[in-house]
């Protein structure tokens, strides 16, 4: 349980971007809202967001994106309790409160699992331009854009180390060094980093043949231009009960057609759709890979990932899909960006 409270609390009137401060420097992605002496709210950075995109700025105050309606426990409540608590209702924070609901802690989900390291190692393709988001990216490569006070790339380390993930490659290649200094080692982001130098751009797939060795479990790789809750754990254990060789994570995707459809037969027709949405399921840019399958990937060449998949396919090799339910955002188009740090363009 966090004793150290300063640091997660804030005043009603704070404005946002005081309040988006708090939760960088903390670490831990929630700020509590305090009012004389009583816990009166909890923030997080998807508050914060749907906020900004219902029309606030970041001068507005702290009450008026809080949750009041927040998850508490007493000082008397058991940890297997407070587990089951955050299992039930999807939380990873939990304050702790007397009667009169004056803060005396926080429970945090990882600490009170003590999160066991996982064996795998993970991949975050972070190489890429970003020419998309230009001239955004004219000086500071994609993954290390801000949302909410604190770069993307940083996000996915932090999401990795939180599950258990100890062991992180990151491919680079534009702009590198900015990846490099931020990050060094790892060490003071609770993991071993080392970097796949890409000579020249190999796609989301070819930095893949830049490992020093071979892994000896399934290999997590992931986009670096990625906001997700995503948990990682199930989508590990989904890969081992498929019993597949890969595993694409994909997200519901739903298309609005602005206008009716209509369906015919020849020159007659069969039925006239209005404005209909039809759903998808896209590549959500992470995937599970077995250690066996790395040597189709070829060395110092542009590979997408997706060839990968194509290869496994065509010989015959179960490929298993995830399908996502938690947040995810792909920040690598400006409205996405903009939609990720709650900024509305209208």
């Amino acid at each position: 349980m966090a004793t150290d409270l300063q640091k997660f609390i804030v005043r009603p009137e704070h404005a946002l971007r005081e309040v988006m401060q708090t939760i960088s420097d903390n670490w831990r992605e929630v700020a509590l809202v305090v009012e004389a002496g009583r816990v009166v709210g909890v923030i997080t950075d998807g508050d914060i967001r749907r906020g900004l995109l219902a029309g606030l700025t970041l001068d507005s105050a702290a009450r008026d994106v809080m949750t009041t309606s927040y998850v508490s426990v007493g000082p008397e409540a058991d940890r297997a309790g407070v587990i089951d608590l955050m299992r039930a209702r999807g939380i990873r924070h939990v304050p702790v409160v007397d009667a009169a609901d004056r803060l005396l802690g926080i429970h945090f989900l990882e600490s009170l699992l003590g999160t066991a390291q996982k064996p795998n190692a993970a991949v975050i393709m972070a190489g890429g331009e970003g020419r998309r988001l230009r001239p955004l990216t004219d000086k500071i490569p994609k993954p290390m854009m801000l949302v909410a006070g604190r770069p993307i790339l940083e996000r996915i380390v932090l999401h990795l180390v939180g599950y258990g993930v100890r062991q992180i490659y990151i491919s680079v290649n534009y702009l590198a060094d900015t990846i490099i200094r931020h990050f060094e080692d790892g060490s003071r982001f609770g993991c071993s980093i080392e970097y796949l130098r890409e000579r020249e751009a190999l796609g989301t797939g070819g930095p893949l043949s830049l490992l020093p060795s071979p892994p000896d479990d399934p290999l997590i790789v992931m986009n670096g231009d990625l906001v997700t809750q995503l948990d990682i754990g199930r989508l590990l254990l989904f890969h081992a009960q498929r019993g597949a060789r890969a595993t694409i994570a994909a997200r519901h995707y739903q298309v609005e057609i602005p206008f009716g459809v209509i369906e015919h037969r020849g020159h007659r027709l069969v039925d006239l759709v209005e404005k209909p949405a039809p759903e998808y399921l896209i590549n959500a840019g992470i995937y599970v890979i077995d250690p066996a399958v790395l040597p189709l990937v070829p060395r110092g060449t542009h590979y997408p990932i997706t060839a990968l998949f194509q290869a496994l396919l065509a010989r015959g090799d179960p490929v298993a899909v995830y399908p996502i339910e938690e947040d995810w955002i792909d920040v690598g188009r400006r409205e996405e960006l903009d939609r990720a740090r709650g900024e509305d363009q209208a």
